[in-house]
C-alpha cells in the first residue's frame, strides 16, 4: 500500500477566469448514444459496406477504422488515466485519456476548438467588425468532393478570390485585402454529404499600411452570382465539367448556389465571432441532438435547421446513419481550416517584417494578473493548459474538487496494463 503523504495546507489558487465556473465532472462515454451506436453497429457496417454503401458513398477508407477504434477507447479508464488528488480533502479521482480525434469525436473536437478559438482571439483576429458568410454549391456538384477531399482546398481558394474581388469592387481599392478564415464543412443538418464553406470575413479590408477600410455595403445576390460563375469556371478549368454543361447550369433559374452574408459582428463582441468559428469547425453531430434506439436499431436526429425540408426530427436505420457519419472523418493531413488575405501567414509575415501593425490588432493582451501568474510566456503563447481552456470556454474547472471545492493536483499518469487493471 502506498504510504500516506504528509498533509499540507492547500495553496492559494488564482481566481478562475470565469467566475461562474463549475467543478468538472468526468464524462461517461459508454452512456452516450453515439458511442453505443458505433459500438453496436460498426463491425456490421464494415461487413456489408462494400455491397450496400460503396456505390453511393465510395470505398470505405482505411482512416475510418483507425479513427473509430480510437474513439471507442476514448475516455475509458481501462486504457490509461491520470491520478488526480484534492489537496484539501485528499479525495482521489481518475481522469481517462482521450483519443484526440479530429473532426469526429465530439469531446476531443470540442477541446481542439477551445484551444483554437483562443488562438484566434489572441493572435489572429484583428479588433474590427466581422461577418459570417456561408457559400454553398448545388447537389449536382457535391459528389466531386466525396471521392477527392483535396478539392475542398480549391473550393476554399475560389471562395477567397471571389470575396476579395467582391470587397475590392465595393471599396474601389485594388491593393486592399480582407481577413478571411475559411472553414470547410462536409456535412449538412442531417449528417448527409453536403460540402460547403463557412467563412469569417472582416467587414472591410486592410490597406498595405495596415489601416482598415470598412465595407460600405453588401449585396448577397451579387456575391452569389459571382460565386456561381467562379465555381463553374473552376470545374471547367480542372476538367471536371464540360463547357456546355457549365453553360447550361448558368441558365438554371434556381442554380443551387447561394451566398448568405450575416449581420456585422461588432469588434467588441469577440465572443460572437468565436462562436461562429467553433460552429464552422464543429464535429458532424452534436450528441445532444442524437437519440439511439438499440432495440429497433434506429437513430433519431433532431436537425439544427429552423425551416425547410431538413428541419425537425428525422429517423434513420442505424447502419444508414453510420454510413453517413463516417463519410465526414477527415483523412490524415486533410486541411479543413484555411487563412487568406490579411490573416494568411505570408501576408502577416510581410507586415511583421516591415513593422506594420493592423488597425485594431494587438489589443487582446492578457490582464496583468494573468501574465504574472504564468512563469513561461513563450509556453503560454504556444499552448493553453487544458484546465484553463475548459474554464474559459466551457465554464468548467477541472482543478476544483467536486467534493469540497479544493485544489486538484495530478499525481501520476498510469499507462501500464497491469497497473491499470489493479487500480
Amino acid at each position: 500500500m502506498e504510504p500516506a503523504a504528509p498533509r499540507e495546507p492547500p495553496r492559494q489558487r488564482p481566481a478562475p477566469a470565469c467566475s461562474n465556473s463549475r467543478p468538472y465532472v468526468p464524462r461517461r462515454p459508454q452512456a452516450s448514444p453515439l458511442y453505443r451506436l458505433i459500438d453496436d453497429h460498426f463491425e456490421t457496417l464494415t461487413r456489408v459496406y462494400e455491397e450496400r454503401y460503396e456505390p453511393t458513398h465510395g470505398a470505405l477508407r482505411p482512416v475510418v477504422a483507425e479513427v473509430v477504434g480510437r474513439f471507442l477507447d476514448c475516455g475509458l479508464l481501462e486504457h490509461g488515466f491520470a491520478r488526480v488528488r484534492c489537496a484539501a480533502c485528499r479525495a482521489e479521482f481518475l481522469v481517462a485519456f482521450r483519443c484526440k480525434g479530429r473532426g469526429f469525436c465530439p469531446s476531443c473536437q470540442a477541446r481542439r476548438l477551445a484551444e483554437w478559438s483562443l488562438w484566434l482571439d489572441e493572435h489572429l483576429l484583428a479588433a474590427v467588425a466581422h461577418r459570417h458568410v456561408v457559400l454553398t454549391i448545388p447537389k449536382r456538384l457535391r459528389a466531386y468532393f466525396l471521392y477527392d477531399r483535396r478539392r475542398l482546398g480549391l473550393l476554399s481558394r475560389t471562395a477567397y478570390r471571389t470575396l476579395h474581388a467582391y470587397v475590392v469592387a465595393a471599396l474601389g481599392d485594388p491593393d486592399a485585402v480582407p481577413g478571411v478564415v475559411s472553414l470547410a464543412q462536409s456535412f449538412g443538418s442531417l449528417a448527409h454529404w453536403h460540402p460547403h464553406l463557412h467563412l469569417i470575413v472582416s467587414d472591410g479590408a486592410f490597406r498595405r499600411d495596415g489601416s482598415f477600410v470598412p465595407s460600405p455595403t453588401h449585396e448577397p445576390a451579387v456575391l452569389a452570382e459571382a460565386w456561381r460563375r467562379a465555381v463553374l469556371a473552376l470545374f471547367v478549368r480542372q476538367g471536371w465539367l464540360e463547357q456546355d454543361a457549365a453553360a447550361a447550369m448558368l441558365a438554371w433559374p434556381h442554380s443551387g448556389f447561394s451566398a448568405h452574408v450575416g449581420p456585422a459582428i461588432a469588434a467588441e463582441d469577440r465572443a460572437a465571432v468565436l462562436r461562429v468559428a467553433r460552429y464552422g469547425a464543429r464535429a458532424p453531430v452534436a450528441e445532444s441532438r442524437l437519440r439511439y434506439d438499440a432495440e429497433r436499431a434506429e437513430v433519431e436526429l433532431a436537425s439544427d435547421a429552423a425551416e425547410g425540408p431538413y428541419a425537425g426530427v428525422h429517423r434513420f436505420a442505424a447502419l444508414e446513419f453510420l454510413a453517413r457519419l463516417v463519410d465526414h472523418i477527415p483523412a490524415k493531413g486533410e486541411v479543413r481550416v484555411r487563412y487568406y488575405g490579411a490573416y494568411a501567414s505570408a501576408r502577416r509575415g510581410w507586415w511583421r517584417r516591415r513593422g506594420v501593425v493592423l488597425a485594431g490588432a494587438g489589443q487582446q493582451e492578457a490582464p496583468a494578473t494573468e501574465r504574472e501568474a504564468e512563469p513561461w510566456p513563450a509556453l503560454r503563447a504556444r499552448r493553453r493548459r487544458w484546465a484553463e481552456l475548459l474554464r474559459r470556454v466551457f465554464a468548467v474547472d477541472v482543478e476544483v474538487c467536486p467534493r469540497c471545492g479544493g485544489e486538484m493536483r495530478i499525481l501520476a499518469f498510469v499507462t501500464e496494463h497491469a497497473v491499470v487493471t489493479r487500480i
